[in-house]
């Protein structure tokens, strides 16, 4: 085969026009259309036209008002109770002054009133805000302030930690709400919250769904300084549901789907997969707080799971199991495994293969600014194709994305050659919030600059090579250098604070950050450690060396170079 956009080498000086890159789109989709996957249809059909996600909440709600929507731990929502529940909290935000543009932070872990929340939140036609509570001190009170958030929904534990911030931030109203408030256990040990006051709140009166408007603010690490909030809407989450549901091989509005989600779902990968594509097909969400392997086989078997995303250490830690041959995991069609610490490999595969009947596979390319799910999978197993490659492969593009592979000067790379992943979709990131400048540099006319290396192989299917090199993947969570760096400078002995990833068998990487401290003072490496476990969540604490001078360049720069091969010599 003639390698792709080959003739476009000779244009790599030429500035660079949409027609370029519109030439190498047709080349690459002619490539991809070839190999298209039997099982996953080229166009998507919509059960609502135009839709946003809360008219696909009420839709179900009429139409399958009986049908479990949320599963927690055996806590049964159904969704005329999902409907319901969403409205009571829209009433109460109503009732206390928040009113549509408003941002609602919602600061809690896995359970059924995350969804409700959320639910409600764009019920008012308010801002959904997710905060992750593993957050500390200074990353919180950076979300609430950058985000506007007005309205806090936390969890008991963690009120204390919003409360401390809450000078710092737009913050009026905090609320909080406890696991065991919507949980199927004994309310004899329940701690008292004012989710039971909420949820007395009069519903609100339906209003007309903007499908277009600013709808969440999902915070994400970037390259420089703290994390950004990427704008999305509600149009942006159905497509990304209704692509998701396709790429398995599934028509959207199916009722037999039960995904189990464990990831956390104030993550845009939990959101799309415990929250969004439930919804979206009228299915049910069987949510867990946490990862329990035995947990998860039981709820398999139990509630007859058909699709699952997780590590492919889940995976196995499931297959190492005692009980795992006495399960009954035959309805788990669609199970999805992350590569991290462990990659997914023939050996993996022909295992669960043989115990279960159904082929584990990749699940898909995505960032948050484009909503995480991008690619298809499915249809490339045969002979191990989709593992024979470099890692980790990630399919072809769902219908209606585009993906290229550019070089420094964004000219598309002939088949096979590395280069810089960007994307176009509808569920691309309109911008990140309140930052001009860094939306500028990343979404060039359409076109999301991703900063992660990748390439094609010869049936047009994408493999995910590399993040910026800089970036530090610990247990699968994003930890980003200079958002430790600039908490780091937070301490008052740290002069200047370098941060790159030290390989780790156990967790992938970490991170590790070289200190130099201001003159005259004397912090020792461990005390700095124990502050940044104040104030920093607990995945992104560095290890910490101080160094009398960091390497610098003759302009001034630290030489990251040189501290990439100090700290894999540590």
């Amino acid at each position: 085969m003639r390698p792709v956009f080959g003739s476009l080498r000779e244009r790599k000086r030429a500035p660079i026009v949409t027609s370029i890159l519109d030439t190498a789109l047709a080349e690459l989709r002619e490539l991809q259309q070839a190999h298209w996957p039997a099982d996953v249809p080229r166009d998507i059909e919509y059960p609502l036209a135009g839709g946003g996600l809360v008219d696909y909440l009420r839709h179900w709600a009429s139409e399958r008002p009986a049908t479990v929507a949320i599963d927690y731990y055996g806590r049964e929502i159904t969704y005329a109770e999902y409907d319901e529940f969403s409205d009571r909290f829209a009433g109460w935000l109503l009732a206390n002054g928040a009113a549509r543009g408003d941002r609602i932070g919602v600061h809690l872990g896995n359970c059924p009133q995350f969804h409700i929340a959320m639910l409600g939140i764009l019920k008012i036609g308010g801002v959904h805000v997710p905060v992750n509570p593993m957050l500390r001190e200074h990353e919180l009170a950076h979300e609430l302030s950058d985000a506007g958030v007005t309205v806090v929904l936390t969890m008991p534990a963690l009120a204390p930690l919003v409360e401390a911030v809450r000078a710092q931030t737009p913050v009026r109203l905090v609320a909080v709400t406890d696991m065991s408030d919507m949980s199927s256990g004994s309310a004899e040990n329940a701690v008292v919250t004012d989710w039971s006051a909420i949820m007395e709140s009069d519903r609100a009166e339906p209003i007309p769904t903007d499908p277009d408007a600013l709808a969440a603010l999902n915070y994400t690490g970037g390259t420089t300084g703290l994390p950004k909030g990427c704008e999305h809407t509600q149009r942006h989450m159905v497509y990304t549901a209704a692509t998701a549901t396709a790429a398995a091989g599934r028509r959207v509005g199916d009722s037999s789907l039960t995904a189990l989600v464990f990831l956390p779902v104030f993550w845009i990968a939990g959101e799309d997969f415990g929250i969004l594509l439930p919804l979206v097909n009228g299915g049910t969400v069987v949510l867990l707080s946490r990862w329990d392997a035995g947990v998860a086989l039981a709820s398999v078997e139990n509630r007859r799971v058909t699709s699952m995303v997780g590590t492919v250490d889940n995976y196995v830690e499931m297959m190492d199991r005692e009980d795992f041959a006495d399960r009954d995991l035959t309805s788990l069609d669609t199970p999805m495994a992350v590569s991290f610490v462990l990659k997914l490999d023939s050996a993996i595969r022909a295992r669960w293969r043989d115990a279960t009947g159904h082929v584990l596979r990749e699940g898909s390319y995505g960032m948050t600014e484009t909503h995480t799910a991008d690619t298809i999978t499915l249809g490339f197993q045969d002979d191990d194709y989709d593992l024979s490659g470099d890692p980790v492969f990630c399919g072809i593009p769902v219908p209606g994305t585009d993906i290229l592979i550019v070089d420094a000067d964004g000219v598309p790379v002939p088949i096979g050659e590395q280069g810089q992943i960007i994307v176009r979709s509808p569920s691309v990131m309109t911008g990140y919030h309140g930052n001009p400048a860094a939306t500028a540099d990343a979404l060039r006319d359409g076109w999301l600059q991703t900063g992660d290396l990748g390439k094609f192989s010869e049936r047009g299917a994408l493999h995910y090579l590399a993040r910026n090199k800089e970036m530090i993947k610990t247990n699968g969570m994003s930890v980003f250098p200079s958002e430790v760096e600039a908490l780091l400078m937070l301490h008052p002995a740290i002069e200047k604070a370098a941060v790159v990833p030290k390989p780790d068998a156990a967790r992938g990487q970490v991170a590790f950050a070289f200190v130099q401290l201001v003159d005259g003072t004397d912090a020792g490496a461990d005390e700095l450690v124990g502050w940044a476990r104040e104030n920093m969540a607990g995945y992104k604490v560095p290890l910490i060396e101080i160094l009398d001078v960091l390497p610098m360049t003759a302009t001034g720069k630290v030489r990251k170079g040189d501290l990439f091969t100090m700290a894999e010599e540590r």
